[in-house]
């Protein structure tokens, strides 16, 4: 037990943002599946949905749990909404182009398509959040 610890206190950062990044890519899908699946809604404008709550979802749980960032002043807080939102967009970017190709042009199945854009949108935004959005000032 002491070992599975460490090895959290050691990783910490990696394992909260996979569990993060597990939670939002789910809110991202379930909104998807709701607004494409259940209620009709062209699919990209379930995914352009999907995509905007997940952004607001995922900036406060990578805030708050994954960066614990305390910015201390406004002007840093806005700093890091603009900056996360701005690059979640460009992921959002891909994500939608991503989504096109798979489904008007390889006929993939809307929410197979979708599932699919996730695993390359993770890594892009964990790159953005950890080198630029909520980058450490170390003195």
């Amino acid at each position: 037990m002491k070992q599975l610890k460490k090895f959290y206190i050691r990783n910490q950062e990696w394992i909260d943002y996979i569990i993060f990044g597990a939670l939002t890519t789910l809110v991202n899908i379930v909104v998807f599946f709701v607004l494409e699946t259940l209620m009709n809604i062209p699919y990209l404008i379930a995914n352009a949905i999907a995509i905007i709550l997940s952004i607001l979802f995922a900036f406060y749980t990578n805030k708050k749990f994954v960066f614990k960032s305390k910015p201390a002043t406004f002007k840093e807080s806005f700093r890091e909404f603009y900056l996360f939102v701005g690059f979640r967009l460009v992921s959002g970017f891909f994500d939608m182009a991503s989504m096109w190709l798979l489904v008007d042009i390889l006929f993939v199945e809307t929410n197979m398509a979708k599932i699919l854009t996730q695993f390359i949108v993770l890594v892009l935004n964990y790159l953005f959040s950890k080198l630029i959005i909520f980058k450490r000032n170390e003195v």
